[in-house]
């Protein structure tokens, strides 16, 4: 006497069936609703100010390292103190309607809650600093900044991108006075000789 009727056969093919098509659907949304934003190209978040880099690194040619100081001896490249600010906005637009949460943060003493656009997980380290001594130029990793009225991610910025660049460095390395440059190119620097250097590939190097 037979139990399972003999429809049930194809039940393992249907099975396979509908998770070679749900499997990958799943996986894809839970990268694309789980991911953290930031780790996504294009990632653009409203700031508490809103600040043009377009204008200052830009137009008015301000270098990356009068706000992000600390770019070339720490490991974080510091988002500006409210001190910055205030050194031109104590003068300048002193009465703009945008420019009042700097002015409260000055005359309260908390910072600015600026909110970050290239956040790194907790299990990675980064060091500005090793990078920017070698030369990698800023405009590698963070795109045309200087042409952004919002600053928005341009890179992955994932593992895989990095092993890439820490694999072949050398077409990312410019001179170290270019670094800040957002519009060089190899065609400014003749005869440069990129330095040797060999960045770790290994785990460790980077997940300390």
């Amino acid at each position: 006497m037979q139990i399972f009727p003999r429809s049930l056969n194809k039940l393992p093919f249907i099975a396979a069936a509908v998770g070679g098509i749900l499997g990958p659907g799943v996986v894809l949304a839970a990268w694309y609703y789980v991911t953290p934003k930031n780790f996504q190209v294009g990632y653009a978040p409203t700031q508490p100010v809103p600040y043009s880099h377009r204008l200052h690194a830009g137009q008015m040619g301000m270098d990356c390292r009068y706000c992000h100081a600390n770019v070339e001896k720490s490991a974080k490249a510091m988002i500006p103190p409210t001190q910055t600010c205030m050194g031109c906005h104590a003068m300048v637009r002193t009465e703009s309607a945008k420019l009042a949460p700097v002015r409260s943060s000055w005359e309260t003493g908390k910072p600015v809650e600026w909110v970050h656009v290239h956040k790194l997980p907790d299990h990675a380290y980064f060091d500005h600093s090793v990078h920017v001594g070698v030369g990698v130029g800023c405009a590698t990793c963070h795109g045309r900044v200087d042409q952004m009225e919002v600053v928005a991610s341009d890179q992955p910025i994932n593992m895989g991108w990095c092993l890439d660049c820490h694999r072949n460095p050398t077409p990312n390395l410019r001179p170290r006075d270019q670094v800040t440059n957002m519009t060089w190119t190899p065609e400014q620097s003749k005869g440069f000789t990129p330095p040797e250097v060999h960045p770790p590939t290994h785990c460790s190097g980077c997940h300390r």
